[in-house]
């Protein structure tokens, strides 16, 4: 009798996901515990695995296609009598991006993407962009002997190539011969479905605009202190942790206080309740290819400042890599996020609900500021904090950020309010 490979247990809020390729084809043998299929949900991509040895019989659900939990992806047969005969196997590779467009004869690096390395070699970053560029992924060599193939590796071979695009665009028919001039061959447009991921959101951004009462408040933080405490401690901190000093862990030590200190910032509504919580799981921003993921830190209060720069250091790899967990993404009392790293000055971040409260950091820049009645250059660092107005008032919202300023501006009482 086959036995049926099923959608399972997203997680956490995650109900639905996307078949995004088939590892097998009708008729492979497969292995239990193998990965056959790749889901990608609105937070990670998902390998679903066969559950005994076998044959794959027959592929219910083709990529591309949404599918919930519970849902038949496909079957594996024991005995291989039910494999589906095919004159021949037919490459697990998801349908075209839009049917309206004129398709062109497929070129040899698409033909050969059947060819590619194995998916444990790979990344499902890298995989991914492979696909949308038609790149065939044997030709992509791994910056290390044996190392698998990441989204830097695909970077660079598109990099070495000498023409422009892997498959020109097909010329628009015309009726009649026109004079050509440089600017029609700027002219070409795309057509990209969109990731899942990349759907989740934009529907809860624009969800959380509709149902919270979202303001932000501003303040500015010299960072004179913690750069100097920086300088002088990194090498000492790198050489006993195995880890650079960041700013990273400042900032979410000087939150846990600030949460401490208004508790309210650290709850959620629920119909007509509050829901205080009295424990820290922050939430770390990380822009990653696929759309922004927002990892947790477990009870960050008990955390040392290596263990937060490590943990971030980790999630960081994993997000590129394509290996974060569901669980790493589970719940989060209150999210931090630094727009600073790609170089903004100031921004309004958007609440992650059901949480009311989110921190936003900035490039840290030198500016004159006004110090014992004398002007003088410091580096300053705006900071933003975005919360929910329904639980929220303004005085608590200034305060708590007037708090981050002070536990940061004088690091030390960071080993006592964070």
């Amino acid at each position: 009798m086959p036995t049926q490979i099923v959608v399972p247990d997203l997680g956490e809020s995650v109900i639905e996901a996307t078949v995004a390729r088939w590892l097998k084809n009708e008729g492979d043998p497969v292995t239990s515990g193998e990965a056959v299929v790749v889901l990608e949900t609105d937070k990670v991509d998902l390998e679903v695995a066969a559950g005994r040895d076998g044959v794959l019989g027959r592929i219910e659900r083709p990529a591309g296609e949404d599918v919930k939990v519970g849902d038949v992806l496909g079957l594996v047969d024991e005995s291989g009598a039910g494999a589906v005969s095919k004159p021949a196997a037919q490459p697990a590779t998801p349908p075209p991006v839009a049917a309206s467009q004129p398709q062109p004869a497929a070129p040899p690096q698409e033909s050969a993407a059947a060819a590619a390395p194995a998916d444990d070699r790979v990344t499902p970053v890298a995989r991914r962009m492979a696909e949308e560029q038609h790149i065939d992924l044997s030709q992509v060599l791994p910056k290390s002997a044996g190392s698998r193939i990441t989204k830097e590796d695909v970077e660079r071979y598109l990099a070495s190539q000498s023409q422009p695009a892997a498959r020109p665009a097909p010329a628009a028919p015309s009726p009649a011969p026109r004079p050509s001039s440089a600017a029609d061959g700027n002219r070409r447009e795309e057509r990209i479905r969109m990731s899942r991921r990349r759907r989740t959101i934009a529907q809860r951004l624009v969800e959380v605009q509709h149902t919270a009462a979202m303001l932000t408040t501003f303040n500015e933080i010299d960072m004179t202190a913690v750069m100097d405490l920086r300088t002088r401690r990194k090498e000492a901190f790198q050489k006993r942790n195995g880890v650079s000093l960041g700013l990273s862990s400042f900032f979410i030590k000087a939150a846990i206080g600030a949460l401490k200190a208004f508790p309210t910032i650290n709850a959620e509504i629920e119909g007509d309740e509050i829901i205080v919580k009295h424990y820290y799981d922050i939430g770390v921003a990380i822009g990653a290819t696929e759309g922004l993921v927002v990892p947790v830190l477990r009870d960050a209060d008990r955390m040392s400042f290596a263990q937060i720069e490590q943990a971030i250091k980790d999630y960081a790899r994993q997000t590129e890599d394509g290996t974060l967990s569901l669980e790493a993404l589970r719940g989060g009392t209150f999210t931090i996020t630094n727009g600073g790293i790609f170089g903004s000055l100031m921004s309004t971040p958007i609440l992650n609900p059901p949480q009311v409260g989110i921190l936003g950091l900035h490039k840290i820049q030198p500016r004159p500021v006004a110090l014992n009645d004398e002007v003088v250059i410091r580096p300053m660092m705006y900071v933003a904090l975005s919360y929910d107005h329904r639980i929220v008032d303004g005085r608590e919202a200034v305060q708590f950020l007037v708090r981050i300023k002070e536990l940061v501006e004088d690091p030390e009482s960071l080993l006592i309010e964070g």
